[in-house]
């Protein structure tokens, strides 16, 4: 029961380190175009993250039974996984580096459902038919192709949104220009905080829901006290006490700010007018909307950068900082193996120990 009980904590303080970790997804634009003060933004993004975290379960249920076999999925496994994203989380937001919580999540799950399984690939779900839904789930389709396509979007998407605008604007003053779009952009910040929330706050959701599921399976609830029922889960599902207790978790972690991340996303990395805020912060929240109604864990870091890439980009190429850019492109492509060997060998190092 104890193990439970902080395998549970270990996951709220991973959604409170994706809060502010990413925060500066939501509002770095915002920031850095001096629509609203830091902490203005933090609060708007705070409040908006806890609405859109009670918005829908399709991402939790994904990330919970989607990608590997609940079989093999015990609650050390559960809890290496969480070390491995939270380490990694921490790297990269001591180093100022836009990584993704979300793929650092899926990689330590991976990693230690594998050590579980001893290694047995097949546990893992590349690619599969699911029966009741018919639809198609699993590493390949969830993650790996999200995960490079979600960030062409972001550029292509961005780019051609704002030059449309630009040639909508074309007779507009910069003052006009800058004042109507200085409003917009607090309606722009606002869905992309929304839309964090619909998306992120939901892979800890999944992953208690698991941990509930798992230690049900086990048995470790038979002589559950009544006033601990609720934690009882017979089937995979998200229970409502979940549902908010992971939202207020990533609320209170984005009100504390990541000034790191917000630095490099918002100034760093291409100089930004409101409007181009506005594209920028409009092109992400369209995109991680569209996934996840489909249920798929996408990188919020990765197509608000990419957007505000390709808004940067419309100015000219050089306008973005590429060194930078680089510097993020490595902190995403080694996300996943790195916090999926760390997934492996902490289970690893735990069933040696214990």
């Amino acid at each position: 029961m104890s193990l439970v009980i902080g395998v549970i904590v270990v996951a709220l303080i991973f959604e409170y380190i994706n809060g502010f970790h990413d925060t500066a997804n939501s509002i770095a634009t915002v920031v850095s175009t001096k629509v609203l003060s830091p902490r203005q933004a933090v609060m708007l993004a705070a409040l908006f993250n806890l609405l859109g975290a009670l918005w829908g379960t399709a991402v939790a249920t994904t990330i919970g039974k989607g990608l590997v076999d609940t079989q093999f999925v015990t609650l050390p496994a559960i809890l290496c996984a969480l070390l491995a994203a939270i380490i990694w989380g921490l790297i990269t937001w001591w180093l100022g580096l836009p990584s993704s919580s979300s793929h650092a999540l899926i990689g330590g799950l991976c990693g230690a459902t594998l050590a579980s399984a001893a290694s047995d690939w097949s546990v893992i779900k590349w690619s599969v038919i699911n029966p009741a839904t018919h639809k198609l789930e699993g590493i390949w389709p969830k993650v790996v192709i999200p995960m490079v396509t979600s960030p062409v979007f972001g550029v292509l998407i961005g780019f051609l949104f704002m030059a449309l605008l630009l040639v909508l604007l074309r007779h507009w003053t910069p003052h006009w220009v800058n004042a109507t779009f200085g409003k917009l952009q607090l309606v722009s910040a606002s869905l992309m905080g929304f839309s964090h929330g619909t998306n992120d706050a939901q892979k800890t959701m999944g992953i208690i829901a698991l941990t509930t599921f798992t230690a049900t399976q086990s048995g470790l609830f038979q002589e559950l006290p009544a006033w601990l029922s609720f934690l009882d889960t017979p089937k995979f599902e998200v229970h409502t006490w979940v549902k908010i207790t992971c939202a207020l978790t990533m609320a209170a972690g984005t009100a504390a700010g990541g000034w790191r991340i917000i630095n490099t996303l918002g100034h760093k990395m291409v100089k930004l007018q409101p409007i181009h805020g506005f594209a920028a912060e409009t092109t992400a929240a369209t995109v991680i909307q569209v996934a996840s109604h489909w249920g798929i864990p996408l990188s919020t870091t990765h197509v608000i950068s990419t957007s505000i890439m390709g808004v940067g980009a419309t100015k000219r190429l050089s306008a973005v900082k590429w060194g930078v850019v680089e510097r993020m492109l490595w902190a995403w492509i080694f996300t996943l193996p790195v916090t999926g060997l760390l997934g492996y060998f902490g289970l690893i190092l735990v069933q040696v120990c214990f």
